[in-house]
């Protein structure tokens, strides 16, 4: 068998290639208008070494990637983000460079850089220095390195963290999202009175419903914004609600400090506040409900046609209500002549929600809602229409129960119960109205009663 001696510069066909691009730089621009300059020099010296390691794999990639008059103190130079956006896409193997500094200056920017490299499987070399990630003494230095910069890392992260545990400590803002009630003049807060206001009336109007919902509904119908003029939602209502930072105080992990701003929410309209909130959600609809009005009064029937009134009575502690008859709260019988004169309350209103929350999810409705809408609404989409229907179900435990007494009267026209059931009349002209008002229970609102 005859063998082939290899010619020089042949490079055997097991050895993997390897696509090398040079990158070079320097700080001014000054000379990099000769024929012959500090960039061309630094070209020269990486393809030479590159082609040095031919019998490797090396190949070099025609592109250049120059960065003249750019400090080695930025990642923000145009050659350099070319050189990774090629990186990313995998058209390069090994970056070649004359020195380390000429990719980096700064030890943290040139962490961040092997990172990217390492990522994408790419090695580094410096062809003066003797630094090599293809190699494990190379990789062994870029290690060390990158232990320094991982500690210079942490004792800058200690020190800004102490630093900001010591000016909340003295009661000074660190900086963030101004909230609402106030501007920032020379790093402080300072009051802001219009928005102070609207502070204090979600305070006011908390304090007054006890709910989340309904205080949302109020302050849209009162036009009360946030910031930056958006209607306020349930999310914000909560947050205002949490925030210390209006009754003059600055937290930080857990502490409370006196803050150097001023307070715009006195603290007993606070403590009132807090105190409802310590009740869940749910109990508080329940206590609400107790002292709600019925949500049928004025919609249910016996077959005779005679209305049913709400009353309710308490045994052992516990409310128990009921729709009854006239005849009945004169003291006559529960049943007379096959007619139902007493009914379960919490079970016929059950049973007309549940009806209610089927028709809210019927095509055909849904499409009937939106062409009755679009004559007060014409820009109203389908989309639109059905999205403020299917809104309701998810947040119908939470709303306030004059609200789900409004909608109710909006969809029931009667309700007639009779020894074998309940005839539920809906009436879907009310759900063109209903469509406008969802518009009030924003979408930030959903999310935060889901």
């Amino acid at each position: 068998m005859s063998r082939r001696k290899l010619t020089d510069g042949a490079m055997p066909a097991s050895v993997k290639k390897l696509r090398c691009a040079v990158y070079t730089r320097k700080s001014t621009d000054e000379g990099l208008d000769k024929d012959f300059n500090t960039l061309d020099a630094q070209r020269e010296a990486c393809e030479a070494y590159i082609a040095s390691q031919r019998a490797e794999g090396w190949m070099l990639v025609r592109d250049r990637y120059d960065d003249g008059g750019f400090s080695g103190g930025t990642l923000e130079r145009p050659g350099l983000k070319r050189l990774l956006g090629d990186i990313e896409v995998g058209l390069i193997d090994v970056i070649v460079v004359y020195k380390i500094d000429r990719l980096s200056r700064s030890l943290m920017d040139f962490a961040k850089l092997v990172e990217t490299f390492e990522a994408h499987q790419v090695t580094f070399v410096s062809v003066t220095q003797s630094f090599n990630t293809t190699t494990s003494m190379g990789r062994l230095t870029l290690n060390i390195l990158l232990s320094f910069a991982q500690f210079e890392r942490e004792v800058i992260g200690e020190r800004i963290r102490d630093k900001v545990a010591a000016s909340k400590a003295r009661g000074m803002w660190m900086g963030g999202k101004v909230p609402l009630g106030y501007d920032v003049d020379s790093r402080k807060l300072v009051v802001n009175k219009l928005e102070a206001a609207r502070v204090r009336r979600v305070f006011e109007l908390f304090v007054e419903t006890g709910s989340g919902i309904e205080t949302v509904r109020r302050l849209q119908a009162e036009g009360v914004t946030a910031k930056s003029s958006r209607p306020l939602d349930k999310g914000d209502v909560y947050k205002i609600l949490n925030l210390r930072t209006y009754i003059g105080e600055v937290t930080h992990k857990g502490n409370v400090y006196r803050g150097e701003h001023e307070a715009i929410v006195p603290r007993d309209l606070w403590d009132r506040a807090h105190a409802i909130l310590q009740v869940s959600p749910r109990t508080r609809a329940a206590q609400n409900r107790q002292h709600a009005p019925a949500l049928l009064k004025g919609l249910i029937f016996g077959v005779d046609g005679r209305a049913l009134s709400p009353t309710h009575c308490v045994k052992k502690g516990r409310l128990y209500r009921y729709y009854v008859a006239q005849s009945v709260l004169k003291g006559g019988p529960d049943h007379d002549d096959g007619l139902v004169r007493r009914v379960s309350a919490a079970e016929i209103e059950a049973a007309v929600v549940d009806q209610v929350r089927a028709l809210l999810r019927q095509p055909e409705v849904v499409v009937g809602t939106w062409l009755a809408a679009r004559k007060e609404a014409p820009d109203l989409t389908e989309g639109e229409a059905r999205d403020a229907l299917h809104r309701l179900d998810p947040l119908w435990d939470e709303l306030f129960p004059a609200e789900q007494a409004r909608i109710v009267r909006a969809l029931v026209e009667r309700v007639i119960v009779g020894p074998t059931g309940a005839d539920i009349r809906l009436r879907v002209e009310g759900l063109a109205g209903l469509v406008r008002d969802l518009g009030a229970i924003s979408p930030g609102a959903l999310r935060a009663a889901a």
